[in-house]
């Protein structure tokens, strides 16, 4: 479950409200069903016309995707990816096949199949990367189902206000299909065309509230969590492509690593991470060095000792 939807959505509705009730307003004010109704109906059928019919039915779909915390672990992925490169350098890419049951990730699975398969990295890297263009094709129409109907709910808004606004001056002028013979006093019918405006002007509300708070936001969160996917795809593609390649697993490591946030590549409990995998490869043979140089140290030691 993804708290930060559900507690975004729900301290928004909650800010609004005690708005309301500090402004000396009445929460009875804003429940308005026929406002409600101009505003959902026509933002989701302008959505109807704009996409797909099918598009618009995996609205709720969508949204279970919404409220669903998904974790990406890029540095686990990458941990897996480097035990497979070492695997294949070892052993070939052929071993990597008793290990394919095992992973979970289907798209790693299915990318490694593809290399132990295809003999050529350039056809390799086109199968992978086609699908993840498709994936993004397929995230790109959800986020849009939503962006559209956050652009189209203030529209209804203002289209639910002006026909308020029609009907109460028609009935106001009397224009009303039912008549009364009623007669008001200037003050009465001044403060009956107020309480009209404060009617029509619901839909506008209801508009803006759902395009700037449910609307636009979750489109806005189905941007962040397609963007964070597609990383974690990316970081496969060019997993396998290295591994394929017969790339080093220090290398295929340090090249994976460059997708991750810098405060986020290393564990901060281990203090030896950093030693263990050197940031380019300046530091592979500055490492390299160091080390001959401490064997030169040692061997001399060894050698006054003798003396």
């Amino acid at each position: 479950m993804d708290l930060g939807t559900i507690i975004g959505l729900l301290s928004g509705t909650a800010i609004i409200i005690i708005g309301i009730l500090l402004s000396g307003g009445d929460l009875f004010w804003f429940t308005q069903f026929n406002a409600l109704i101009i505003v959902l109906g026509g933002t989701l059928a302008a959505t109807m016309v704009n996409l797909p019919i099918h598009a618009v039915g995996n609205l709720f779909a969508i949204l279970k995707n919404v409220f669903t915390d998904e974790v990406y672990d890029y540095k686990t992925t990458i941990d897996e990816i480097v035990l497979k490169a070492e695997k294949a350098r070892k052993n070939g890419l052929l071993s990597l096949e008793t290990d394919l049951s095992s992973i979970q990730s289907v798209f790693l699975r299915n990318g490694l199949e593809l290399a132990i398969n295809e003999k050529e990295s350039s056809r390799l890297r086109t199968f992978l990367n086609l699908e993840i263009d498709n994936i993004a094709v397929r995230h790109i129409a959800g986020q849009e189902l939503f962006l559209y109907m956050g652009s189209y709910a203030p529209a209804f808004g203002m289209l639910g206000t002006v026909l308020g606004l029609i009907v109460m001056m028609n009935n106001f002028a009397g224009g009303g299909i039912n008549e009364l013979n009623i007669s008001y006093s200037v003050a009465d019918k001044f403060a009956e065309l107020l309480k009209g405006m404060g009617t029509a002007l619901i839909t506008t509300f209801y508009g803006v509230f759902f395009a700037n708070m449910v609307f636009l936001p979750i489109g806005g969160k189905l941007k962040r969590k397609s963007e964070n996917e597609l990383m974690l795809k990316n970081i496969v593609l060019e997993g396998i492509i290295s591994i394929h390649a017969r790339e080093h697993p220090i290398l295929i490591r340090e090249k994976l690593m460059t997708f991750v946030p810098r405060h986020r590549r290393f564990d901060s409990e281990d203090s030896v991470t950093e030693i263990k995998k050197p940031s380019s490869l300046s530091g592979i043979k500055d490492k390299l060095e160091e080390r001959k140089e401490e064997e030169r140290e040692e061997h001399k030691e060894e050698t006054d000792g003798e003396d």
